[in-house]
């Protein structure tokens, strides 16, 4: 055997590695191995470099955490260094430094709650919860569509099908968010800036759908954020009142910052 081929302990100390690298922003490692349907103690041995995942088990972390095999070969940290879509040379000057660089004080960390008009129902308003966490230099955004709403448009309503993740940028006076379904299903453009607040935790700008112009549904309404950090009571309240409600039952300042009776332009 080749002395550069990696031994079975080295390969699972570069996984425990790369795992812990991926799980570091995570709120709750009880949480994370709920989510990915693993036994936390055997998600402890994972970690730790005590075990090895089977093949199907690490293809779903795979998935979930949006990596390849590579982790179990290199650090997570430093695959696709190398450039890419909008690190390569071509967008180097115009995407790169707005991708790379979104300070944690201009979008911090964490879990948020946010609140808009609803695209499917146009007399109630969708409020829901997404987490942003930094990886790599860059930022990203992700969360989970309502189980009513896909239902109501025939989309499967399976955990898979209700994800959506997006890339942060930064931009002079606040941050846009592109987010997609998986495998591109649906996606949308996202753009906040901050207002200011007793706490300084609110964002307001707009969400605009990438969907055919029809004469019924509109395709961008106004959107809130409100930054929970990780306020665990707030967050869990925030999970449980997901979906659609009316304009009574968004807290008073979402119900302002929407302006529900103003027309968006």
């Amino acid at each position: 055997m080749s002395s550069l081929t990696p031994t079975p302990a080295q390969l699972r100390n570069m996984f425990g590695e790369n795992l812990r690298f991926l799980a570091r922003d995570y709120p709750s490692i009880s949480a994370l191995s709920r989510d990915l349907g693993i036994n936390r103690t055997q998600f402890n041995r994972y970690l730790s470099g005590e075990s090895f995942p089977r093949p199907d088990v690490l293809s779903r972390i795979c998935d979930f955490f949006s990596v390849d095999a590579r982790v179990l070969l290199e650090p997570v940290a430093e695959i696709g260094m190398d450039g890419g879509l909008v690190s390569g040379m071509y967008m180097k000057d115009f995407m790169a430094d707005a991708v790379q660089t979104v300070p944690e004080d201009m979008f911090p960390s964490g879990f948020y709650l946010f609140s808009r008009r609803s695209f499917v129902k146009q007399n109630e308003f969708v409020r829901g919860l997404v987490q942003v966490r930094r990886d790599d230099g860059k930022t990203y955004l992700r969360g989970y569509e309502p189980r009513i709403a896909l239902a109501m448009q025939g989309i499967p309503s399976d955990p898979s099908a209700r994800e959506y993740r997006g890339l942060v940028m930064r931009l002079e006076d606040g941050v846009a968010t592109t987010v997609m379904r998986r495998h591109g299903m649906t996606a949308s453009f996202n753009y906040l800036s901050r207002v200011n607040s007793f706490e300084n935790n609110y964002w307001v700008g707009y969400v605009a759908r990438t969907v055919r112009e029809t004469s019924s549904a509109p395709r961008m309404t106004r959107l809130v954020y409100e930054h929970l950090g990780r306020n665990r009571s707030r967050i869990m309240q925030a999970a449980r009142q997901g979906g659609f409600c009316s304009l009574e039952e968004l807290m008073p300042f979402h119900q302002r910052l929407l302006q529900p009776n103003d027309i968006f332009r």
